[in-house]
């Protein structure tokens, strides 16, 4: 409890990440307790029952429901009680994922302007008690827990507040992934993109087509570190979801007020699917059938052919992905294509002069523009990185600008939504300091500071082009990230920083409070140690989390705003 009030109501500080735009501290402090009971409304069941399986099992308190006598919604919590409400007023102020909540010695009255509205407010609720709260047991059964009196109006700037996990790369178990929900939670975060394919592995089983995991989920071996490193694991890599691993990933993280966007990549990154079905690849250019899963990085020249078989098999995978996800969006990748091979295969420039297109940019456009048709059908919507830009933009299509913002103004300004996650800002694969020590180090230096200070609107966009910018996300790719240990280091603690970034309606970079947000980290670091997260210390790597020998690809400099 040292980041919450004292029993003795002394209110020190809370360190609440991302920061409430209005927090009006008060008087003393509520007292949790045996009695303490849980008044849930209508529409706030769920938040209700992950309550009492986090902060009730942390603290050893039952949290008994207390059934409402008036139905009321008013700022007065009542006694020796935590209330939760859908309120209209809140939803009209703060939009159905704002919340105000109110502590006094009384109780806490948490009123959410939706079920989402809710549950942030009950993530707050919970860094409000202290670090020890974010643990699986409690450490002193029978202590009182505290929340300072507090009076607190909060709501997210943007809409879609994303990580993007690459499971393709390294596979992280089912157990892994639900974890990283409810890390993404813990932040106020609400999309999960899900990158389940990639050259060196298929990770979702389609049952219309199992070669896909049976051979396309394994590669033999795995290069260690950048793909100069002489270094290679021989042990064979892999794994894949079933599609029930699949629907509990959906569920839990529904509960969570997260939504999982499936990426399966096509026409490049697709090495591992051409493994698995040879037709699938550009046969009168190379031996498709000798190909393996790829064991090694960067950007492979292995890409789907652009035939009518090449259609209807992904339409057969995501028919069955469109089963399994209930995203609005489906993510189709894109990105980094390589076309010699189109360049030197008959049936690609047969089929460029049959479309009456102009080049192999815009047979990739040929390719998007039907898949962007064959979901709209569907109820859903693509959304592609930004070389789906290139050769012609599908109409409905949505763009994750990730070489820079240069995608994402152009996209904005056709009239096309936007998620931003520059490479030279918030991937989190580069390196967190320019010290010798930092484990395989990857691109430019991303300080806590600079993740800070990123900025997801470009200056150069109107107001109604910057309304196309549907939220920002931070991109975790997994090449030299083979386990959870080195997965916590690379996104902690800067992930916190990326989530007041897409949370909070912050400054201009340069006014940001950035020796605030320390101050505040200071208290969150407590949590991320008590949820286990082995993130980067700020006086740099543990001598277990080194990587000695291990070549990276740094990249000297400031990274540029392109």
């Amino acid at each position: 409890m040292d980041d919450a009030a004292t029993a003795d109501g002394a209110r020190t500080e809370t360190g609440l990440i991302p920061e409430p735009p209005d927090t009006r501290p008060g008087e003393g402090a509520f007292l949790l307790g045996p009695e303490t009971a849980l008044d849930a409304g209508p529409g706030t069941e769920a938040t209700a029952a992950w309550l009492r399986g986090t902060v009730g099992v942390a603290t050893g308190l039952p949290l008994p429901p207390r059934p409402s006598r008036d139905g009321a919604t008013g700022d007065g919590p009542g006694g020796d009680v935590i209330r939760l409400r859908i309120d209209a007023d809140t939803t009209a102020a703060l939009g159905p994922e704002g919340y105000r909540l109110t502590a006094d010695s009384t109780g806490v009255t948490l009123l959410g302007g939706g079920a989402a509205g809710a549950f942030w407010g009950a993530q707050t609720l919970r860094q409000l008690l202290g670090a020890d709260a974010y643990r699986r047991a409690p450490l002193r059964p029978g202590q009182r827990w505290s929340v300072p009196a507090v009076r607190i109006e909060d709501a997210p700037r943007f809409a879609w507040r994303g990580m993007m996990l690459d499971v393709a790369r390294h596979f992280l178990p089912k157990d892994g992934v639900l974890r990283y929900i409810d890390l993404l939670a813990a932040h106020k975060l609400n999309v999960l993109h899900f990158h389940l394919t990639d050259d060196q592995g298929w990770r979702i089983e389609i049952k219309r087509h199992p070669r896909l995991t049976e051979a396309g989920a394994w590669r033999e071996r795995t290069k260690l570190g950048h793909r100069a490193s002489p270094l290679w694991d021989d042990r064979p890599h892999g794994g894949y979801y079933t599609q029930d691993d699949i629907r509990e990933i959906v569920a839990y993280a529904a509960a969570r007020h997260i939504t999982v966007v499936p990426e399966i990549d096509i026409p490049g990154h697709s090495q591992a699917a051409i493994a698995a079905y040879p037709e699938l690849g550009n046969t009168d250019v190379i031996d498709t059938g000798a190909l393996k899963p790829w064991d090694t990085w960067g950007v492979n020249p292995n890409i789907l052919a652009p035939t009518d078989t090449t259609l209807r098999f992904y339409e057969g995978v995501l028919e069955e992905v469109l089963d399994l996800f209930p995203s609005r969006f489906v993510h189709i990748g894109g990105d980094e294509c390589p076309k010699d091979q189109w360049r030197a295969s008959p049936a690609a420039q047969a089929r460029i002069k049959e479309l009456g297109l102009a080049d192999e940019d815009e047979l990739q456009s040929w390719i998007i523009r039907h898949f962007d048709s064959w979901l709209g059908d569907r109820g859903r919507r693509l959304i592609g990185w930004d070389e789906i830009l290139e050769g012609g933009l599908a109409p409905g299509a949505a763009v994750s600008s990730w070489r820079g913002y240069a995608g994402g103004i152009a996209a904005a300004q056709a009239g096309h939504d936007v998620v931003m996650c520059p490479e030279q800002q918030v991937y989190l694969d580069h390196r967190q300091d320019g010290g010798a020590d930092e484990p395989v180090p990857i691109g430019y230096v991303r300080t806590l500071e600079d993740v800070y200070r990123f900025e997801p609107v470009p200056p150069q966009l109107t107001p109604d082009e910057a309304a196309r910018v549907l939220g920002t996300q931070a991109n975790v790719w997994t090449e030299v990230m083979e386990n959870q240990q080195r997965l916590d280091y690379q996104v902690f603690p800067r992930l916190a920083a990326f989530a007041e970034v897409a949370w909070s309606q912050l400054p201009p970079p340069e006014d940001r409070d950035h020796a605030g947000f320390t101050r505040r980290m200071d208290a969150h670091y407590h949590r991320l140690d008590a949820l286990g997260v082995d993130y980067r210390p700020p006086g740099g790597p543990f001598p277990w989390q080194r990587r000695p020998g291990l070549l990276g690809r740094p990249i000297e400099g400031s990274p540029p705003n392109v």
